[in-house]
């Protein structure tokens, strides 16, 4: 079977990146290069990505990009499998940066990233929070960020060949890639 973008989503504390470490496990097993987007500006950051570090498979490889993270992956060692987690600070960190252009700056690095994955032998597995599902944020930077990331998950989606739900830690597969014959 060829290469494949999958895309994880679901709400917080809905098992997306144990689901997404998962699947990257038995696609690419100690051959992962994991992206870690998040930075750790705060104490209750440190103590969440030191937990995220702990609970992943020693053999893979961390890649620290909080923005360009096709840029980072160009300059990478090639992995068999790349994880992005997550996509939710990704599209924060582009928004607190670049506030007024911060759509056309996402929407140029999600080309950038769609370019680097078309040139790659890579499996992709992108996790995203779902965050239109709840109240309207109370403020404009707020409902900018949902908007913003709802943009997102749905070009992520659109170009994968796979997108998982999650829910309670329990994956829904809502769209599957078509096998084609010669992959059998």
């Amino acid at each position: 079977m060829g290469k494949r973008l999958a895309l994880v989503l679901g709400g917080a504390r809905s098992g997306k990146s144990d689901f997404a470490q998962a699947l990257a496990l038995k696609r690419a097993g100690g051959d992962v290069l994991f992206v870690a987007t998040a930075e750790a500006l705060d104490d209750e950051m440190r103590a969440r990505i030191a937990l995220h570090r702990a609970a992943r498979d020693l053999r893979w490889r961390t890649l620290e990009a909080p923005r360009r993270v096709a840029q980072a992956l160009a300059t990478a060692p090639h992995a068999k499998g790349v994880l992005i987690d997550c996509l939710t600070v990704w599209t924060s960190n582009i928004l607190l940066a670049s506030e007024p252009t911060a759509e056309q700056e996402l929407a140029r690095e999600l080309n950038d990233l769609f370019e680097w994955y078309q040139a790659s032998n890579t499996e992709l597995i992108i996790v995203s929070n779902e965050v239109g599902m709840g109240l309207v944020p109370e403020y404009e930077l707020g409902r900018a960020y949902r908007d913003l990331l709802g943009t997102a998950n749905q070009q992520i989606a659109a170009n994968a060949d796979e997108v998982f739900w999650l829910c309670a830690g329990i994956p829904l597969e809502l769209k599957a890639r078509a096998v084609r014959l010669e992959e059998l």
